[in-house]
């Protein structure tokens, strides 16, 4: 095997999924990058702040204040006030909720082509390596949430390597 083919590979690869879901979720929304990673983030955590979506987008405050401001804009994202008056919250208005659905419904069909190309006979090895490989680039929290920012979380439910890896490093830490 030629380990320095094999890394090239990975790095193509992982690129190539990357930018053929992010095209596909942008032409499926048409909103940016950072607005499908709002309105992806918000439906699996309702009133997140300004702050808490720019973490997970790993964007500035300041960028993710003009991108919720588009999607509020656009109908798909309502602002709530915060537990203080300096924090704002957001939600998916109910047409924000069907452009998710439109987002993940992208995102499955670009990685079923992708896995379409993989035999039947090597789906659970790739499985395996990437649960591996998963677990191996999980930092933390903060990390993961943004690892997992197009993440159809209902598709690994408990059994996400990545939050396991949050669980297991946090577990090291105490």
């Amino acid at each position: 095997m030629n380990e320095a083919q094999l890394e090239n590979l990975l790095g193509a690869c992982a690129l190539a999924v990357a930018d053929a879901q992010t095209q596909a979720l942008q032409q499926a929304s048409g909103v940016s990058s950072a607005g499908c990673t709002v309105l992806n983030a918000l439906a699996q955590y309702p009133g997140l702040t300004i702050r808490e979506l720019a973490a997970i987008a790993g964007l500035s405050h300041s960028v993710m204040v003009r991108t919720l401001d588009a999607l509020v804009g656009a109908g798909l994202v309502s602002r709530q006030p915060g537990q203080d008056r300096r924090e704002v919250q957001a939600s998916l208005t109910s047409a924000g909720e069907v452009q998710r659905e439109r987002l993940i419904a992208a995102r499955t069909a670009v990685l079923t082509r992708a896995l379409d190309a993989v035999p039947q006979t090597q789906r659970d090895a790739l499985q395996q390596a990437l649960v591996a490989i998963l677990a191996a680039l999980t930092t933390g929290a903060q990390q993961a949430d943004h690892l997992c920012r197009f993440c159809d979380e209902s598709a690994c439910g408990s059994s996400c390597p990545v939050a396991a890896e949050v669980e297991h490093l946090a577990a090291k830490k105490a």
